[in-house]
């Protein structure tokens, strides 16, 4: 009785190591998450003031028009490629997160 005791005192143990493992794993990757979103705001701000100074510096519309299509670009160009960026960090959410569960049910089948 007192090993079975022992036992489920072990596994309730290991099964809080995991979460909290698991939920320092989210909250780093949120925290990197946070950080990426907002230096992407930041950078996209800067550009479209930028991109607005030019447009009312411009003497022909030929110029303004080709101001925009450089910006919409340009836009399009850092929007694929911070999707992609978030993407990646979204999926080492994931597996990091579950990295500590991952292991705590090998150990069940492993026996």
């Amino acid at each position: 009785m007192m090993n079975q005791f022992d036992d489920f005192q072990k596994l309730g143990k290991e099964n809080m190591d995991a979460t909290m493992k698991a939920f320092g794993a989210v909250s780093m990757s949120a925290q990197q998450i946070a950080v990426e979103t907002a230096d992407y705001a930041k950078k996209s701000f800067e550009h479209s003031t930028a991109t607005l100074e030019k447009l009312v510096g411009a003497k022909t519309l030929d110029k303004a028009i080709e101001i925009q299509t450089d910006y919409v670009k340009s836009a399009y160009e850092g929007f694929v490629a911070q999707a992609t960026k978030m993407g990646e960090l979204y999926a080492s959410l994931v597996k990091d997160a579950m990295k500590p569960v991952e292991s705590m049910m090998a150990k069940p089948l492993a026996k």
